[in-house]
């Protein structure tokens, strides 16, 4: 059962679980998008397909809050608010280490593989992930992060990406040295401490845009999620 945290005439945002694809690819594995569209099938007792878009997408091992789009005029606004920067996204995350810098902001250079890149609905994250390592050209990566609390071990900060770039977070952490916790991608050290496979310690836990509409500003909130007080 999905869990619904908003929904109006034109979007709908629900959580997505660590381990749940956003979108199907050739495995065949189950998606959050999937499930979104015959929860809205089963509801409005819809006989034939069910329109959904999809505007932005979150790391299979992510947990966190994903919108989506119920009509063509909801995709439309809400992909040109990503496009924009217009969108405020807000991530937790669970990284290895004590940060000498409290607070700060990240700017670097990443492979140009971005979110609207063609045919990436089609695409695993293994497969979009080698589409990376082979791009010759670079896009700027930049977000701005702080500690909200260390125990030397772990370090839990709020993180705001200023640009939308793939696996951006996770390689501009390990790039800084404090890798995310359980990310077995891009941390070399530490990943045997995190206890689940299906997830590392990253959290889509707020979502901020404006409705489809132009009418009201949605702000979209989540807790961590209670498995990281064992490690901070």
């Amino acid at each position: 059962m999905i869990q619904v945290l908003y929904e109006d005439n034109h979007i709908i945002a629900v959580l997505k679980p660590a381990g749940v694809l956003s979108q199907g690819d050739m495995t065949g594995k189950p998606s959050i998008f999937d499930e979104v569209k015959n929860y809205l099938k089963e509801k409005y007792k819809k006989p034939g397909n069910v329109f959904l878009g999809l505007v932005h997408r979150l790391d299979k091992p992510v947990v966190g809050i994903m919108v989506f789009a119920k009509i063509s005029k909801g995709a439309s606004r809400l992909s040109e608010q990503f496009r924009n920067h217009t969108i405020q996204k807000t991530y937790n995350a669970i990284v290895l280490g004590e940060l000498k810098v409290k607070e700060g902001d990240l700017k670097e250079k990443v492979s140009k593989v971005s979110f609207f890149a063609e045919g990436f609905a089609k695409k695993s994250d293994k497969e979009i992930l080698e589409a990376v390592k082979k791009a010759t050209k670079t896009r700027t990566a930049e977000l701005s992060y702080k500690v909200v609390k260390s125990n030397g071990k772990y370090s839990l900060l709020e993180i705001l990406p200023k640009t939308g770039r793939f696996h951006q977070i996770r390689i501009q952490m390990a790039e800084l040295g404090h890798p995310i916790l359980g990310d077995k991608e891009y941390a070399k050290r530490g990943t045997d401490e995190w206890q689940d496979n299906n997830s590392i310690a990253l959290c889509a836990t707020g979502l901020s845009f404006m409705s489809a509409t132009g009418e009201k500003d949605i702000n979209l909130k989540i807790d961590l999620p209670e498995e990281w007080s064992r490690y901070i």
